[in-house]
């Protein structure tokens, strides 16, 4: 056995574990055991599972990526120093102090990046196991968790005469056409929801200094990027993986949603609308940082437009 497949061993268990409980559970309750939307929804109890267990992860991924924008200020401040120094001294001191702002903030640059990175190797262990249906089927063994008869009722079943295993480039049997165009949408779907998720982030919950920063000059590039790239790698993914992504991205979609509307970040266009909805129902604005409805003393007097300075008027002098 290679290194990756001993690595993805215990992720293909309980991937497959769980998508038997829910097929299990689903046939109890009087779904027909081999069809293809019995296990079309198990693999969306899967992301269920998978995606309730990283509610943590994803509340500590948004308060890493505040303390990556309340910090923002600072990084400039400290890039502005060293700006134009390139001997290693500098460029050392720099960083340990780049360090100690992050610490301060209790944030990191790759925070963004922990829930998927986390939900990766799950990812790969049900590639494998449906990529590893037809093959098992072939040899009337069993895969991960998965029974012989197990095996074989998912490789039988289809949703619209195509099979979950199959895919765009590889085949996997049932009609070519319906299985082009399941997964083309498929691939659609998944590439839209993860672009539209990052850009209702930049749009509206992101502080202007945020969006002036060389991280988020990164994220915008990724912003296009990374669509693309899953999306060219969708024809190589099983249907059923095509789901799981979907439905996934679906979830960010609307956690993300969710997290704009009720916990916005400071100073950004979110913050900004939930204060007037306050506002409108008569309650006090909040302070997005702490969460908590704010003193009178403390709202901020708002900001006269500049316009026209006026003439203070003479008074009328009395006439002798």
């Amino acid at each position: 056995m290679d290194p990756l497949s001993a690595v993805l061993l215990p992720f293909e268990w309980l991937v497959s574990a769980v998508m038997v409980a829910f097929h299990e559970a689903l046939s109890f309750l009087g779904l027909p055991p081999g069809s293809g939307w019995t296990w079309t929804f198990s693999i969306i109890g899967l992301v269920i599972v998978i995606r309730a267990a990283l509610i943590p992860v994803f509340v500590k991924q948004i308060k890493a990526q505040r303390g990556m924008q309340l910090l923002q200020p600072d990084l400039q401040k400290l890039q502005a120093k060293y700006k134009g120094k390139t001997d290693q001294l500098s460029r050392q001191a720099m960083a340990q102090e780049q360090m100690a702002l992050y610490k301060k903030h209790g944030t990191n640059p790759f925070s963004a990046c922990l829930p998927m990175l986390i939900q990766m190797p799950f990812f790969f262990g049900l590639f494998r196991v449906l990529s590893g249906i037809s093959g098992a089927a072939a040899n009337n063994s069993g895969i991960g968790a998965m029974t012989t008869d197990q095996v074989n009722q998912f490789h039988n079943s289809s949703i619209i005469s195509a099979p979950l295993s199959a895919s765009l480039l590889h085949g996997g049997g049932g009609n070519p056409v319906v299985v082009a165009i399941l997964t083309i949408f498929m691939i659609v779907a998944m590439t839209a929801s993860q672009f539209i998720t990052q850009k209702q982030i930049m749009a509206k919950n992101m502080s202007e200094t945020a969006m002036q920063s060389p991280f988020m000059r990164q994220q915008k590039i990724l912003l296009y990027i990374l669509p693309l790239v899953f999306g060219i790698g969708g024809i190589n993914f099983p249907i059923g993986v095509l789901i799981y992504w979907t439905v996934s991205n679906l979830w960010t979609m609307g956690q993300q949603f969710y997290v704009i509307r009720r916990m916005p970040a400071p100073g950004s266009p979110a913050a900004k609308a939930l204060n007037e909805r306050r506002a409108a129902r008569g309650l006090a604005p909040i302070d997005v940082t702490t969460g908590k409805a704010m003193k009178a003393e403390d709202i901020p007097a708002p900001i006269e437009p500049k316009g026209q300075r006026q003439q203070p008027q003479r008074k009328n002098r009395r006439k002798k």
